[in-house]
């Protein structure tokens, strides 16, 4: 079959996503500031009159594989299961899905920390909810994409990613209660200066893994305060005058996870108040604390990282920089200069390869409007 080259109905965009500050607090019910950017993953949907034979075709990787709607199970591909788990969920709460070829095409740089993983899930039920009028919401459309991630993928990932795939505005970042899911829009107001993500162009393979540990890491933290504060249910219930009191309960693993959790948690209301009063250097001060955070408390970051974020420090050009995403790998986050841009870029990268012998690749991140349909 010839799948690029065949006419299609309906086309979706699906973006990737940055995260200006809130990172691993998600999945502890606390606040986040993401938006889509204008990296995405184009999908392209048909029926094909069949009732349950579907045709999945990644242009990037020029490889397919199909299933049956009537025998959805995971797959020995990781990739594929992104898929499949979007379609069992669906299963769950629609019988109207019948047969379908669908072509995607990414521009989102892999393994970069700007979850192409939600982009896959999102673009995918959204197009779906589309073809097939569905009438799901756009929030249960968020809740397939995680539910996908956490029971085919096995990433026990808060909704974050999948969220702000959805449901971002242009030019906005989005204040995301992970509660209760109430949200607000944020003009990303930042010239003179603009977004810069620095990709390490490594993965050291931990980060899914990892990602589940931390994340029990911080129940166990939640269990012991428990015991003395009932009323707790997540980290996002404790302040730093609470945690302090636990520091002789806690072993230290512990505490300092819990530690950067609620620190987090003030800094991204800190960093809406800055966004709002236009005090773009409080925003990145901030961006660096996360970072040190990250790095030592939560321990998540990787030397690359480490180097490219300490490098940023040498210039007043640049306001902010940080790790983004899961760790270990992937992107630092820089609020730099428009003028500055190119040469930053530049000199981190020959610092880069001087010091790891690994080429950096950089790119500009624009907030952008979350996932759409293209034209119908």
């Amino acid at each position: 079959m010839n799948f690029e080259n065949e006419i299609y109905d309906l086309e979706i965009d699906s973006p990737g996503r940055i995260n200006i500050i809130g990172e691993h607090t998600d999945y502890n019910n606390g606040f986040v500031l993401p938006t889509a950017i204008d990296k995405k993953i184009r999908f392209k949907f048909r029926k094909n009159d069949s009732s349950n034979i579907c045709n999945v075709y990644s242009a990037n990787f020029k490889t397919s594989f199909s299933f049956d709607l009537k025998n959805v199970k995971p797959s020995n591909q990781q990739w594929e299961n992104y898929i499949l788990g979007v379609i069992f969920e669906i299963q769950q709460l629609s019988d109207k899905l019948e047969g379908f070829d669908c072509i995607l095409d990414s521009n989102i740089p892999v393994g970069s920390g700007i979850s192409s993983s939600a982009a896959l899930e999102c673009g995918l039920a959204y197009g779906l909810n589309e073809l097939f009028n569905l009438k799901l919401s756009k929030i249960t459309l968020v809740k397939i994409g995680q539910r996908a991630e956490h029971n085919y993928v096995g990433t026990k990932c808060g909704i974050m990613d999948q969220f702000a795939s959805v449901m971002s505005k242009a030019e906005h970042v989005i204040l995301l209660d992970c509660q209760s899911l109430e949200y607000s829009y944020v003009p990303m107001q930042i010239e003179p200066y603009k977004i810069l993500l620095l990709n390490t162009n490594v993965s050291h393979n931990l980060a899914s893994g990892e990602y589940n540990v931390r994340r029990k890491q911080c129940e166990q933290g939640v269990k012991i305060i428990q015991k003395k504060y009932p009323e707790v249910n997540s980290l996002r219930d404790v302040s730093p005058e609470m945690l302090a009191t636990f520091k002789n309960d806690l072993d230290s693993v512990t505490f300092n996870r819990c530690l950067y959790v609620v620190d987090e948690k003030d800094r991204v209301l800190n960093t809406v108040e800055a966004l709002k009063n236009n005090e773009l250097t409080v925003v990145g001060e901030n961006m660096y604390k996360t970072h040190e955070g990250l790095s030592k408390l939560y321990e998540v970051s990787c030397p690359e990282l480490d180097f490219l974020v300490n490098f940023s420090k040498n210039y007043n050009k640049v306001i902010g920089a940080r790790v983004m995403g899961g760790g270990f790998g992937g992107c630092t986050i820089n609020i730099v200069h428009k003028d500055f841009i190119e040469k930053f870029t530049k000199e981190a990268s020959e610092a880069y390869f001087n010091k790891f012998n690994i080429k950096l690749t950089a790119f500009e991140a624009m907030p952008s409007e979350g996932t759409s349909i293209v034209n119908n």
